[in-house]
């Protein structure tokens, strides 16, 4: 037996985990009593990851169909690098570079994302580079960079410890941040006085467990945070000192904000003007104030302005760079902050740098070694996958994430991917939703078989290291990426970069230039070596020569900007992308499950972890449910305007009358339909270019099938040994 350290493959706390493993297999995990982040504690999906260690369904050789009607057939890693690469130099022959595009993800280890993002940007010349982090985290980027400067989150987990007021807005963390959670509980039990606000429109676990919940009608979260701050204008609990000192704007968003009385709010939300009150003189009172927010507010038509609003706050009353103080954006993968660090997205660059900026570019081209850097900003995820059903991109490659099951208006996203003239699927996993119309499939390496490092929603970068061989002939993302740059710098129409600025030999090598480019910067990792993070354990950005790590930012009251202040910015009070008619009476609110994470690849491989919800259940309010005549367990049509969907229905006494609510995991894997997504509309905000995914107006309907059925899959361990792999419910064949 023998143990080896990294950190579990789901949210973004990045809690460290030690993998027990025997002769190359996996064989347990625990939580490790040593890292910052967790402390030894994990949740229900992270105690189970070794039970998701199946051979079923992991791609372990690459997979090419030559025809979009054929069969793919193995070939050989050499076959498929090399006519990836002659498809891909095909289409920048004839079309240009921006006629190619990569979707990547979030749970890529920073130095895969460094990879791909060099390879897109420096050798071909596109900036269609996106992420799915676009689909969680792109607005509270936004946010941060509006009103701080630059995409710094200022806090730390021992915040929860330290603060008196913790304002939760938008975040279900009991169940998507479990283990963080944990220490809220602690924080609660250590201080009975501390007081817990949260703003959602369910009752949720979280929202349970709040002094006062304020339960707001979806999409109205800033017009109640634009109450909140009248109320701490109107009660005389702002820090005009600190406003004077350290920011700019004041003035304009006071005389904005100045009708917002939480009279007229909380007709616009829902909620009482007396709790609206009471929030505000908790926050306004409180010796240090810790806000913290996830989707509910980024996944918004307005999420950008979501996140300013509540960063406002703080800015507003001098709440940050302390102690239990600032504004806490919860994200939403593992890695979603290195893809921010090493600019891995359709308008970032490396280091935190401006794409706008042309002196920011050609300091990344001198970097890279490369002629130039793309001024012009590449397509974000929704605009992707438009594009691509436009024909106006011919070729997509797609690592470690499932668009044709985590992107809006799926109807739109299947149109594309049967459009696009090449498919590349890189994958651990070949059951997804996408598989079926990748043209090549690269089997990757995944959790436990990887090395490199992660950095969660504290800033905190851990070292991983790989606990067995990967399964099969499936190869690390960054050597992947490094092998299709060098075969594509031979086929390439024109010579933008050299093949030896791919000759990586592992990942440290990787990670060094990567630490290299942030010099200067704000995430200054400089100093910080794998040395370093073997010796020291994880450690928080920046990390230099001067400073070493930092727990949190702007203690000084100076902020990244051109005056060094931070900044109010003007709020429109927008409405939901969709509202509610009366062809669509219902509101439906999306969001996670205790035990399952995204669309299910890995989770949905563990039996154990079907134990809490064994299917898609549309959540509905008793009154709601009696008024239509549903009883618990009917099967019932689930219609918007982009399409419809059949589940379940459920009572729920987390609902509000009108409202409904259905978990995001589920799609075609595991229903007869493609689940939330089916639903939701393409409209993003125009500042993250995030989209709404929390909301859409609905309406529901009884349904009548001839028959059901319930099938269990079963599959093989590697000793060929019998176990159930997941339970599936489908509605209608």
């Amino acid at each position: 037996m023998a143990e080896t350290k990294s950190t579990c493959c789901y949210c973004g706390v990045g809690c460290g985990v030690i993998i027990e493993h025997s002769e190359n297999k996996v064989t347990g995990v625990r939580g490790d009593p040593t890292h910052p982040a967790n402390f030894g504690r994990l949740c229900s999906k992270g105690a189970a990851l070794h039970l998701t260690v199946v051979r079923e369904g992991r791609a372990v050789e690459p997979e090419l169909r030559t025809r979009r009607d054929a069969v793919r057939e193995n070939v050989s890693w050499e076959v498929a690098i090399d006519h990836a690469a002659e498809k891909f130099a095909q289409v920048i022959r004839d079309h240009g570079p921006d006629a190619v595009a990569f979707y990547v993800s979030g749970q890529l280890l920073t130095e895969d994302y460094y990879v791909f993002n060099k390879l897109a940007k420096g050798l071909i010349g596109t900036n269609n580079i996106d992420s799915n982090s676009r689909l969680c985290m792109s607005s509270a980027v936004s946010g941060y960079k509006m009103t701080l400067g630059s995409d710094s989150p200022p806090c730390a987990y021992e915040d929860v410890d330290h603060t008196d007021c913790l304002l939760i807005s938008g975040s279900n963390t009991a169940f998507a941040h479990p283990v963080l959670f944990r220490r809220i509980e602690d924080a609660k039990a250590k201080n009975p006085a501390l007081k817990i606000i949260v703003i959602d429109p369910r009752r949720t676990d979280t929202a349970a467990f709040a002094d006062l919940h304020l339960a707001i009608l979806p999409g109205t979260d800033l017009v109640l945070h634009s109450a909140l701050l009248h109320v701490l204008l109107w009660e005389g609990l702002t820090d005009n000192a600190y406003i004077r000192a350290s920011t700019e704007g004041f003035d304009a968003l006071k005389d904005a904000v100045r009708e917002i009385t939480p009279t007229f709010a909380a007709r616009v939300c829902g909620v009482k003007a007396d709790d609206i009150i009471q929030a505000a003189c908790w926050f306004g009172q409180a010796k240090a104030a810790l806000s913290m927010w996830c989707q509910g507010l980024n996944q918004s038509v307005h999420g950008a302005h979501n996140s300013a609003s509540l960063i406002h706050l703080h800015l507003a009353t001098g709440q940050i760079g302390r102690p239990g103080a600032g504004p806490f954006s919860l994200t939403g993968q593992p890695n979603a902050m290195g893809g921010r660090e090493v600019g891995a997205m359709a308008g970032l660059m490396s280091g935190h740098r401006d794409m706008g900026n042309a002196a920011h570019r050609a300091e990344v081209a001198a970097l890279w070694d490369v002629k130039d850097v793309p001024a012009t900003p590449g397509k974000t995820a929704v605009e992707m996958f438009e594009a691509i059903r436009l024909g106006e991109i011919k070729a997509v490659w797609i690592a470690c994430t499932n668009p044709a099951q985590s992107l809006p208006h799926q109807k739109l996203v299947r149109e594309a991917l049967e459009k696009a003239e090449f498919v590349v699927l890189q994958e651990a996993f070949k059951t997804t939703e996408t598989a079926p119309y990748a043209d090549l499939i690269l089997p990757a390496s995944t959790w436990g078989e990887k090395e490199g490092v992660v950095t969660n929603s504290e800033r905190r970068i851990t070292r991983l290291h790989r606990a067995v061989t990967p399964a099969g002939n499936a190869k690390p993302d960054w050597q992947i990426a490094c092998d299709f740059a060098r075969a594509l710098c031979l086929k390439m129409p024109y010579t933008r970069a050299s093949s030896s600025l791919f000759n990586f030999d592992n990942t440290e090598a990787i990670f060094n230039e990567h630490a290299k480019t942030t010099q200067g910067r704000d995430l200054d990792i400089s100093a910080l070596t794998y040395a370093t993070l073997e010796a020291e354990g994880a450690q928080q950005w920046p990390y230099n020569a001067a400073t070493g790590g930092a727990i949190r930012l702007f203690s000084n009251g100076v902020f990244p900007t051109e005056n060094g202040r931070a900044k109010f910015v003007p709020i429109v009070l927008n409405t939901l992308a969709e509202a509610t008619s009366a062809p669509y009476p219902l509101h439906l609110n999306t969001g996670r499950l205790r035990d399952q994470w995204h669309g299910m690849s890995r989770t949905g491989k563990s039996a154990q972890l079907f134990n809490h919800y064994d299917e898609a259940q549309l959540g509905m309010h008793a009154d709601d449910m009696q008024r239509r005549k549903f009883v618990d367990g009917d099967l019932v049509e689930v219609k918007s305007r982009r399409g419809k969907i059949i589940v379940r229905v459920q009572t729920d006494a987390q609902m509000r009358l009108g409202q409904t609510f259905l978990p995001m995991h589920f799609g075609r894997a595991h229903m007869s339909n493609s689940g939330a997504n089916e639903l939701m509309p393409a409209s993003f905000d125009p500042i993250s270019k995030q989209p709404e995914l929390k909301h859409a107006a609905v309406q529901v309907a009884a349904i009548s099938l001839p028959y059901q059925v319930i099938a269990i899959r079963l599959g093989c361990d590697s000793d060929n040994n019998p176990h159930e792999i997941a339970l599936q419910r489908l509605g209608a064949l």
